[in-house]
């Protein structure tokens, strides 16, 4: 191990972050791993990067909670961003989180219609959107493409009106922006403003859709609204705290995915080029894209009982910080991990986490990803990047604010 690996593990604070770690966290995370895997921050929370330790903490549910009041009440105080990640189905433990999940779950699986017609729907609205940027020629890889495929897809799923979808992404941008490790004052109010906003909106659809039910086969909304058939649903600040959860996770990890699929194949053209001459390979490689360059980055526990991993002893109340991209690319796990291999097998990647708190929307996240990308790469196989694509500055998720294009 070098000497510049060892600094890079011993200065690390999730709280004081470089420019170079934003637009490469990977160096830093490999040194990690490698000379503390546990690694204590000055705040007193732990910092984990290998695979195995992850997978434990996932599925140790009694021993590290998911439930965030005690950690977001400091950071937020009595705000809405407060009573937003509190009451989102992310951030709770059983029995809540099991109540809330199943809930969601069943609303989401029981549109077999819509999952059987999202496919053909899909192909035609990544179709529509390569054909606009075949006529431009140059376009911007996340406006153009990556972003506009998600927002549609979910405000489908719940059936938000297509002429009042446009300020669903910057409200997902700013809420998700205040789950950084540090936010300023700005960061605060424009995320405050997001909730406010989204839930404003969201009354006012809920209000409208209780009046005139949609098709509960196809549409998420009415069938979350009407609740399961024994009577169980969710309260009204449940329904709509979560209705922005699905519309923030559903898209923003999405928008990712796509966006940093497509700039890591260019910057790696053999496997571009395997991708293109094997198209079937596609699942294999939306699989390697969420190993390589994890959606999300980070995710976060809070110890109540006693935990030792790797020889520490972790106290009741310890906050625990689970490195996803780090773990993901854990030698331990994944051959010759710094590679990326777009028909990898078996890849058991932890992007979507693992255990009770695995993504609920994991399959559709999948469908979307494999039908841009394989479609994009198909339609412009020589496309290539026409400036220096630029990061969105976080470290929880990971993805480009804007990616210059070329066709080919």
């Amino acid at each position: 191990m070098n000497a510049n690996a060892r600094k890079l593990a011993q200065s690390f604070d999730l709280e004081k972050l470089t420019p170079e770690f934003y637009l490469n966290p990977y160096p830093t995370y490999r040194a990690l791993r490698e000379i503390e895997p546990i690694k204590r921050m000055p705040n007193g929370c732990y910092f984990l990067t290998r695979y195995d330790d992850l997978v434990t903490a996932y599925k140790n549910t009694k021993a590290f909670s998911s439930d965030k009041k005690q950690e977001f009440a400091p950071k937020y105080g009595a705000s809405l961003l407060y009573e937003h990640h509190t009451t989102s189905l992310v951030f709770n433990d059983p029995p809540i989180h099991t109540r809330v999940r199943r809930l969601i779950m069943g609303a989401l699986s029981q549109s077999p219609r819509a999952i059987a017609e999202m496919e053909g729907d899909l192909v035609r609205l990544v179709d529509g959107l390569l054909d606009t940027i075949a006529a431009k020629g140059q376009f911007e890889l996340i406006g153009d493409f990556a972003a506009a495929i998600p927002v549609e897809v979910i405000g489908n799923l719940l059936d938000v009106p297509h002429e009042e979808r446009e300020p669903l992404r910057d409200w997902s941008l700013a809420i998700l922006g205040a789950l950084e490790p540090v936010i300023g004052a700005e960061a605060f109010a424009r995320g405050n403003k997001a909730v406010e906003d989204f839930l404003a909106y969201l009354e006012r659809l809920v209000e409208r859709r209780r009046a005139r039910p949609g098709d509960p086969s196809r549409d998420v909304l009415t069938r979350l609204i009407q609740g399961e058939e024994n009577g169980e649903r969710l309260s009204a600040k449940e329904l709509l705290h979560n209705c922005i959860f699905l519309l923030n996770a559903g898209h923003e990890t999405t928008t990712n995915l796509i966006g940093n699929g497509l700039v890591a194949l260019t910057q790696h053209a053999a496997e571009k080029q395997r991708l293109v001459e094997h198209p079937q390979m596609i699942k294999t490689a939306v699989e390697e894209i969420l190993r390589y360059e994890s959606s999300n980055q980070l995710g976060n526990r809070m110890t109540v009982e006693p935990v030792v991993l790797g020889g520490l002893t972790l106290p009741p109340g310890t906050p625990v910080t689970l490195c996803i991209g780090a773990a993901n690319r854990d030698p331990a796990q994944f051959p010759d991990p710094e590679r990326l291999d777009v028909a990898r097998a078996p890849n058991r990647h932890l992007a979507f986490a693992t255990g009770a708190h695995q993504c609920a929307g994991m399959a559709l996240a999948r469908l979307e990803g494999a039908i841009a990308i394989s479609r994009f790469v198909a339609r412009f196989p020589n496309y290539a990047l026409a400036g220096e694509p630029i990061r969105g500055g976080r470290v929880r998720f990971r993805g480009f604010l804007s990616v210059p294009c070329v066709t080919g």
